[in-house]
């Protein structure tokens, strides 16, 4: 059974008119009597009454139709989806992005690689560190923006985008918010708001306890969380200097604190990319370095 047969047949049974039929498919009218011939040897018996003015669909023809209707559709879809699987402009990307790193800053780079790619389809998965390497090694996104990731594997390529300090963000109302920095012992004196699963937790927590700050400290999942709570006056935040913050709040340096992470793009080498992921990571690269890329 050819696919051509099934639509010669299909076009038939629209017009029941073999001249208007092979217009419509833009064949001979001999062309389209043997392929619907040759679909009736197959299926076993005629489908179609073949009258000189009302030609009409046999009993056979009446039931094969809704079966060979999806059957050609099924098949058109399949060919649909394989061009664009094949068509650069149509592929979908996955980029994985950590809880810790503010999406804003990415969105020139998604911006143009859009542009560019004006029919691919972005899917964005957040998570955590762990989570987006398990999730890169399974082959389930194509690029993961995040902070520093365990180097366990020997495939895992990774460009640095920009650097990091840790800054207090904090309540416009509260009494602190006025000065540039504020000194670690007054951190000691609320809760303080922490993302869970910070690349850099455990070097800040560290380093508050080497200060004798010991706080109780509230876990949330992303800086949406942090802003709601210190909004909300239930303590200090502690977060990357390039995460969000609303007009309801402000940051401060930490005196003494000189803790940095790098924030890198991350890739399994000799894994093949789609041309969007390729794109992206070439804009990405070339904002880090300070340089303009038109693709």
């Amino acid at each position: 059974m050819e696919i051509h047969q099934i639509r010669y047949f299909l076009a038939l049974s629209r017009s029941l008119n073999f001249t208007r039929a092979a217009e419509e498919c833009n064949v001979s009218q001999p062309a389209l009597t043997r392929a619907v011939q040759a679909l009736e040897a197959e299926l076993g018996g005629p489908l179609i009454l073949r009258e000189r003015r009302t030609s009409h669909l046999t009993e056979l023809g009446k039931r094969m139709l809704p079966l060979l209707q999806r059957c050609y559709e099924s098949a058109e879809n399949a060919k649909e989806l394989a061009r664009a699987a094949t068509n650069p402009q149509a592929t979908p990307i996955r980029l994985g992005v950590s809880h810790t790193v503010n999406l804003e800053g990415l969105m020139g780079p998604i911006s143009a690689m859009l542009g560019a790619f004006p029919k691919s389809k972005l899917t964005v998965t957040r998570g955590g560190g762990a989570e987006l390497l398990g999730a890169l090694k399974a082959g389930e996104v194509d690029l993961v923006v995040a902070g520093p990731l365990e180097r366990d594997w020997e495939r895992l390529d990774d460009w640095q985008l920009w650097e990091d300090c840790f800054v207090a963000v904090i309540a416009l109302e509260n009494p602190h918010a006025d000065g540039d920095a504020i000194a670690p012992k007054t951190l000691g004196q609320a809760a303080l708001v922490v993302q869970a699963q910070c690349e850099s937790r455990t070097e800040l927590e560290a380093w508050l306890s080497m200060q004798g700050v010991r706080p109780n400290v509230h876990e949330v999942v992303t800086q949406t969380d942090v802003a709601a709570f210190v909004e909300a006056g239930l303590g200090f935040g502690l977060q990357p200097n390039s995460g969000a913050v609303t007009n309801h709040m402000r940051t401060a340096t930490i005196e003494g604190l000189d803790l940095r992470r790098a924030v890198s793009a991350y890739g399994v080498a000799g894994r093949v990319r789609p041309a969007p992921a390729n794109a992206l990571l070439t804009l990405l690269r070339a904002r880090a370095n300070g340089a303009r890329t038109v693709l």
